[in-house]
């Protein structure tokens, strides 16, 4: 699995801040199988290739690690960049900061991502290959929501749903028109349904229910497969270490 250079370098547990990580880069202190590499973004196996900071070897840790976490609503998964830090917004990656180490926090990512608004079921590891299989589109892999909705969803939507919606994305001058698959929907009431998808597209839930004409009030992912936040008991921010045996067991239940 290829890495960016910086994307190694936090993980590695060398480095105290992204900061750090930068300056190292551009001061010419990295080197990449003996050769210097002052650019961040570059990509490379490390499994293949020895990564050297001022004569010190740099590895990757050694154990994985994996959290589910009852994302809270408010924050994003995402590290926060200066503008989001100005703003005050807040990351699911700083629930974790006082719990891990310096390093383990730096090699955490989120498996998919919700929206600043959603709430719920999240995996957040250090294991890139299993954000990969989870979160590939060909895996097909189920994620179920609660979703409520402004207005009442009327049996024409139910069926629009379960077929498959068009959705139509407009961003920064450019149209993207996409169909989504056939979602399993059951009605709670008449004002809260239950969605099931295997697509993980940006926004997607709230998009398929503004293609039916209704709104999205309020958002939350209940599991991923077999994993159901419920069972862990887990209150908004809180979070749970989990073994890859687990998810294995319930999430790639054949």
């Amino acid at each position: 699995m290829k890495l960016r250079l910086h994307q190694f370098l936090s993980k590695c547990g060398a480095f105290s801040s992204k900061k750090d990580v930068k300056q190292a880069i551009w001061s010419g202190d990295i080197t990449v199988n003996g050769n210097i590499v002052k650019h961040i973004a570059f990509e490379f196996n490390p499994a293949k290739r020895t990564v050297m900071y001022r004569g010190t070897e740099l590895n990757l840790p050694e154990t994985n690690v994996y959290f589910l976490l009852n994302k809270p609503v408010g924050c994003i998964c995402s590290r926060l960049n200066s503008q989001e830090s100005e703003l005050e917004k807040q990351s699911v990656y700083e629930l974790f900061r006082d719990s891990v180490s310096a390093s383990v926090y730096e090699s955490l990512v989120t498996v998919g991502r919700l929206d600043e608004d959603t709430t719920g079921f999240l995996l957040v590891t250090s294991d890139g290959d299993l954000v990969n299989r989870i979160t590939k589109p060909e895996k097909r892999v189920d994620k179920s929501y609660r979703v409520e909705s402004l207005d009442l969803i009327s049996e024409d939507q139910l069926i629009s749903l379960r077929k498959g919606v068009e959705i139509v994305v407009k961003d920064h001058g450019s149209t993207e028109t996409y169909h989504t698959l056939p979602a399993t929907v059951e009605l709670e009431h008449e004002y809260c349904a239950i969605v099931t998808i295997n697509e993980g597209k940006k926004r997607q839930i709230r998009r398929m229910f503004t293609s039916i004409g209704n709104e999205v009030k309020h958002l939350h992912r209940l599991s991923t497969e077999g994993m159901i936040l419920e069972d862990y008991n887990l209150q908004p921010s809180e979070f749970c270490s989990i073994s890859l045996e687990e998810i294995e067991r319930l999430v790639f239940r054949s």
